[in-house]
């Protein structure tokens, strides 16, 4: 058994890792008498906190084998953000199956608008996920308190304004992303529920990112899948029993939300390692606040961006109509469940890269990443043809009306080849956060992904009177130009630098 002594004297904080006979309870006791002689003082704000650090699940990544590790770490992050999207997925599978095709299109084609709030916050999230994780590797716990706590206060502050500001923006993003008068009614009621409750998504979001930093990814998935089992019980009481229809799935999900952020708040609270919460230790430390933005604001800025070109991207979809819009809405929930894998496997390889580049240990950071991208293709390319293969039963889940079906198996088959392009940009990029350099890949992925699509449709629009084929190829055109651009530069960042070691 490890013991881990965080001793404090000063301002300055030692780290010791002792082993000993986890049922020698004297040993334990002499061996912290001695670290408080030798080096501080016992106490509540300070001496010594002992070591639950790697009690609950907290993961050293700069020692062990480089692919198990990452694998280790991946899978809950794969299963955690399977359960995240039944949210959604299964919200859009009620309603098109127990209420209607509109009921469909309005759930699904708000995605957009939500990703805007949500993309800026989790884009923060990020940031202090890689100052946690930097602290983490670099034993710095005095620095990790101050980054949970700081970003626990950020968290609340922004859950107020970020509910206020989606409920204004509700009707102004629906009249500019040209929503049909079928579908509108319903859509408005769906996005003013749910920013109204929008709150507990940021919350376990940023908590879960906590564990994650210091190598925890079991405990939010477990919270997760908890929260989802609640949400679909809900959802089809709701719908089917009571009849709510949209308002029935938006409420489903802000109350399983709620109840996933009081779990997070809860292990942090009674976790003693330094990354614990301390409710009185809770305000804005400036520097670090500072540190965390100059890494999850570009981050943010970019998700934030992407979002709203969405809403245009939408809009072009919507010309077609709500049956469009409902095909659409399937094939974009099943999108999501391909990501899964390649999302997982690059934030495991930011939290290891973050790790790894606060233990400077920099050879090893790019081994991970290899070895990140290899599996990311290789999974991403065998789902993608399976997807394919499955087009119309899977698209039946949410719709049995063939027209819907129809365009949903069409933008099944059409994008799916070229999902694995994606890869790169997606661990290179959070390869490039873990070091914390997150600024220009956030302009390379604006451009790609805003600059470069929004021409792409302007110039379908003019060139080829909004066609629909060419339309489909929007987010593949962009998906390539941001993993050749981001492939470049992550060759030329500090990771590959000749004196790295």
């Amino acid at each position: 058994m490890i013991i881990h002594l965080n001793i404090v004297k000063g301002k300055r904080v030692f780290s010791e890792r002792l082993p000993i006979d986890p049922f020698d309870q004297w040993a334990s006791f002499v061996i912290c008498l001695m670290a408080v002689q030798k080096n501080g003082h016992f106490g509540r704000s300070g001496g010594i906190t002992t070591g639950r650090l790697m009690k609950q699940g907290a993961s050293d990544m700069t020692e062990g084998v480089i692919w198990k590790q990452l694998i280790s770490f991946a899978i809950p992050m794969a299963i955690g953000l399977l359960f995240q999207q039944l949210y959604n997925t299964v919200d859009t599978i009620v309603v098109g199956r127990f209420v209607g095709k509109e009921a469909l299109a309005a759930v699904g084609s708000t995605s957009s608008i939500v990703n805007m709030l949500v993309g800026l916050f989790a884009g923060i999230s990020t940031g202090a996920s890689v100052v946690i994780s930097q602290c983490y590797g670099a034993h710095e716990y005095k620095e990790l308190h101050d980054a949970v706590h700081t970003t626990i206060s950020f968290t609340l502050l922004m859950s107020v304004l970020a509910t206020g500001l989606g409920i204004l923006l509700v009707d102004p993003m629906l009249r500019m992303m040209s929503t049909p008068e079928d579908v509108f009614g319903e859509a408005q009621r769906y996005l003013n529920i749910y920013f109204g409750g929008m709150s507990g998504l940021m919350i376990y979001n940023m908590g879960s990112g906590i564990l994650r930093a210091v190598g925890d990814s079991r405990r939010p998935l477990y919270f997760l899948c908890f929260s989802a089992i609640i949400n679909t019980i809900l959802d089809l009481l709701f719908v089917i029993v009571f009849h709510m229809g949209v308002e029935g799935v938006a409420y489903a999900t802000i109350i399983s939300q709620f109840l996933s952020a009081v779990l997070v708040l809860f292990v942090l609270t009674r976790d003693h390692a330094p990354y614990g919460i301390r409710w009185k230790d809770l305000c804005l430390k400036l520097t670090m606040f500072k540190r965390i933005l100059s890494i999850g604001l570009p981050s943010g800025i970019q998700q934030a961006i992407t979002s709203f070109s969405n809403v245009f991207v939408q809009s072009y979809i919507n010309f077609f109509g709500s049956a469009c819009m409902a095909g659409w809405s399937g094939y974009n929930k099943l999108d999501v469940f391909l990501l899964i894998p390649m999302q997982s496997i690059a934030l495991a390889s930011t939290t290891f890269v973050g790790q790894n580049f606060g233990a400077k240990k920099l050879k090893r950071a790019r081994d991970g990443i290899k070895q990140s991208l290899i599996m990311a293709v290789s999974v991403t390319i065998l789902l993608s043809g399976l997807l394919i293969l499955c087009a119309r039963p899977m698209m039946l889940l949410f719709s049995t009306d063939e027209e819907v079906l129809r365009y949903g198996v069409y933008f099944i088959t059409m994008i799916s080849p070229f999902y694995f392009t994606m890869c790169f940009n997606q661990v290179f990029g959070g390869a490039l956060r873990g070091v914390g350099q997150a600024n220009k890949p956030m302009l390379i992925m604006l451009f790609s992904f805003v600059v470069l699509r929004q021409l792409y449709l302007y110039a379908n629009r003019v060139l080829f009177n909004n066609s629909f084929t060419v339309l489909t190829f929007a987010y593949p055109v962009g998906w390539i130009a941001c993993s050749i651009l981001l492939s470049i530069y992550y060759k030329k960042s500090v990771l590959c630098r000749k004196d790295a070691q």
